[in-house]
C-alpha cells in the first residue's frame, strides 16, 4: 500500500503498529497524581526509552514536572477503574506525551473506537487507520513527477538521492541533516540522527557560499540564533529533497522548491543557501 504516495511493504506496516501499540507503554504523572492514582511508578530519570518510543511518546515534549513514569499493559489499563484512566490519559495529553489520539476521525475506518481519547490496540490499527494517521502528518511525496532527466543530472552532485527519495525510516533513524549528507553520498548518514555539528562541518567541507534553486545540490537550510536549524537539498528542475523531521513516521520527501520553502517556514529562522562541490 501507498501513504503519501510512498510504498509501504507489510513488514513496516507491522512494524508501526508494534510502536503505537506496545506491549507496555510509559505514563507521565507528577508525584501527586501517581499518589492520587495509586500507581506503581518510577522515577523518570532512572527510565530509558528506545528511539522509536521516544519518538512515539514525544518524549522532549513531556513537561519537566511530570518526574515519574508508570509501565502499564493494555490489561493494565482495561483493570483501571474507568474515572481512573480517563484521568490518567487526560494527564497524558496535559503533560504532553504523544500517541493519545481521539478516536472520532478514524470512527468511519474502525467503527466502534471511543471518540475521546484512547490507546491503540493493534486491531485497531488496518491499513487505511495507518494511512490516515501516518499522512496527516505531512505532505505527499512528489517523486514520481521529476522526470529522469533531472535525476540523471542530480546523480553526480548527489548520488544517493533517487535511492532516498520517497522512503519511511525503518526506524527512528535519520533526519534532515542526515538526509541531506546519504543523499550527497556520506556513507550511512542518511541512517544516523545526525547531530547539528557534523553537519556544519559538512558545510565547511563540501559546500561553498551561495546557490540557485534550479540547480541541483544547493543546500537550502534554514539557521536561527546563528545555528543550523533544518536543510534540504535541491534536485534541479524546481525540485528538492528533504525529511521533515527525525521521526519514524517521517518520510524523505520530495517537494517543490516553492513548496518545500513554505512547508519549513519558521519565525526566526533564515533561509541561506550552500553550493555542493
Amino acid at each position: 500500500m501507498n501513504v503519501l504516495n510512498i510504498p509501504v511493504s507489510p513488514a513496516l506496516l507491522d512494524a508501526w503498529r508494534g510502536w503505537l501499540a506496545p506491549a507496555r507503554q510509559p505514563f507521565y504523572l507528577t508525584d501527586a497524581e501517581a499518589e492520587r492514582l495509586a500507581l506503581p511508578t518510577l522515577a523518570r530519570a532512572s527510565v530509558t526509552l528506545t528511539p522509536e518510543e521516544r519518538d512515539t511518546f514525544t518524549l522532549w515534549n513531556v513537561a519537566a514536572g511530570a518526574g515519574r513514569v508508570a509501565w502499564l499493559t493494555p490489561a493494565d489499563l482495561d483493570a483501571l477503574a474507568p474515572a481512573t484512566r480517563r484521568e490518567l490519559l487526560r494527564a497524558q495529553v496535559r503533560h504532553g506525551r504523544g500517541n493519545v489520539p481521539l478516536g472520532a476521525p478514524f470512527a468511519d475506518l474502525r467503527p466502534g473506537l471511543p471518540a475521546e481519547r484512547f490507546l491503540w490496540r493493534r486491531e485497531d490499527l488496518t491499513g487505511a487507520v495507518l494511512a490516515r494517521l501516518i499522512g496527516r502528518a505531512g505532505r505527499a511525496c512528489q517523486r514520481r513527477e521529476v522526470p529522469d532527466a533531472v535525476w540523471d543530472v542530480a546523480a553526480h552532485t548527489l548520488p544517493h538521492a533517487r535511492t532516498l527519495a520517497g522512503t519511511f525510516p525503518a526506524g527512528s533513524a535519520g533526519n534532515c541533516f542526515g538526509t541531506v549528507m546519504g543523499a550527497a553520498g556520506v556513507p550511512d548518514a542518511a541512517h544516523t540522527w545526525m547531530q547539528r555539528e557534523p553537519f556544519e562541518a559538512f558545510l565547511r567541507d563540501r559546500t561553498v557560499p551561495r546557490g540557485a534553486d534550479g540547480q541541483p545540490g544547493t543546500l537550502l537550510w534554514r539557521s536561527g540564533n546563528g545555528l543550523a536549524q533544518h536543510a534540504a537539498v535541491t534536485l534541479g528542475g524546481g525540485w528538492a529533497l528533504h525529511k521533515p523531521a527525525q521521526t519514524w513516521w517521517t518520510p524523505r520527501t520530495v517537494l517543490s522548491v516553492p513548496e518545500l520553502k513554505t512547508a519549513t517556514r519558521t519565525r526566526g529562522w533564515r533561509l541561506e543557501r550552500r553550493t555542493l562541490t
